[in-house]
C-alpha cells in the first residue's frame, strides 16, 4: 500500500499549481490533503483523478482549515472528526478503515504566534492519541498529515532561534514523544536519521531556496506495522503549497 499526505494550503489555489498532475502520478491507494480550505461542492467542477472514493471534511468556517482523502479501495467505514465536538469543528481529521488498518489524515492545530492557542493544541493532541490508540485495539494505525511540530533539532533548519516558538516549544514537542512512547513509529525516520530533510518552508527571504525549513509533516504508523515499512520519504521538489508531500510504503 503507498499513502501520500500533503498540506496544501488551499485546494483550489493548488489546482492552479499542479495538484492533479501530482495526485495522478502519485499512483497512490491512499491521498490525504489538508489545508483544503473548501468543501467538495467548492470544487465540484474539478475532474479528479479517476478510481478514488473521496471523503471530505470541511471546517464550519468556510475557508479555513478542513481535510480531504483519496482511496482506491472503498473504505469499510469513514468517520470524520475525532469523536470530539471541541475538538471537531474545524474539519481537522478523516478515519478510513481499510482491511487491515485505519488511516487517519490529520491536520493538528497551530498553537499560534505567542502560544496562544496552545492549550487547545494539546488538547487536541491528546485527544487524537487517545482515538489512535482506541483503534489499535482493533487493528494497526497509520496517522499521518501536517503535526504541526518539529520533533527533534535535527527536524528543523534554526533550533536555537525557534527554542519555545510555536512548533517547537517543550509542550508541542512533549506531545509528539507521548505518540512515540505510545508505541506510534515515526516512518521517516525509520529510513533516514540525516539533516536537512523538511517538508514546510515560510515563503520569506528565500527560505525554500536555502533550504531553511522545517519537518512538520509526517506518517506516523503502529509498531506492529514496522516490519511492514518499505519505504518512506519526502518530496521537495514538489511545489504548489509552502509544505511539500510526504509518504509510505508498506509491503
Amino acid at each position: 500500500m503507498k499513502l501520500v499526505s500533503w498540506n496544501v494550503n488551499g485546494v483550489r489555489a493548488a489546482l492552479g499549481k499542479g495538484l492533479l498532475d501530482w495526485m495522478q502520478s502519485s499512483k497512490a491507494d491512499v491521498i490525504c490533503l489538508q489545508e483544503v480550505k473548501a468543501a467538495e461542492g467548492d470544487v465540484q467542477h474539478v475532474t479528479w483523478p479517476k478510481g478514488y472514493e473521496k471523503v471530505w471534511n470541511p471546517a464550519q468556517k468556510k475557508g479555513y482549515s478542513g481535510t480531504a482523502m483519496f482511496l482506491r479501495r472503498r473504505p469499510l467505514s469513514v468517520r470524520l472528526g475525532l469523536g470530539s465536538p471541541e475538538h471537531d469543528a474545524e474539519g481537522r481529521a478523516i478515519t478510513a478503515e481499510l482491511e487491515d488498518c485505519f488511516v487517519i489524515g490529520v491536520y493538528v492545530p497551530n498553537a499560534q504566534p505567542e502560544l496562544a492557542r496552545l492549550d487547545f493544541r494539546q488538547a487536541w493532541d491528546r485527544a487524537l492519541l487517545a482515538y489512535a490508540r482506541k483503534l489499535e485495539k482493533r487493528k494497526p494505525v497509520l496517522f499521518c498529515g501536517d503535526l504541526n511540530v518539529a520533533h527533534e533539532e535535527i527536524d528543523l533548519a534554526r533550533p536555537k532561534e525557534n527554542v519555545g516558538n510555536p512548533g517547537f516549544s517543550d509542550e508541542e514537542r512533549e506531545g509528539f514523544r507521548n505518540y512515540l512512547g505510545a508505541g506510534f513509529v515515526d516512518t521517516f525516520r525509520e529510513f533516514e536519521k540525516g539533516p536537512g530533510h523538511y517538508s514546510w518552508w515560510t515563503y520569506r527571504a528565500g527560505a525554500r531556496a536555502r533550504n531553511i525549513g522545517w519537518r512538520i509533516d509526517y506518517v506516523m504508523a503502529s509498531g506492529a506495522l514496522r516490519p511492514r515499512l518499505k519505504r518512506a520519504w519526502i518530496e521537495p521538489e514538489v511545489t504548489g503549497s509552502d509544505h511539500c508531500p510526504v509518504g509510505v510504503e508498506l509491503r
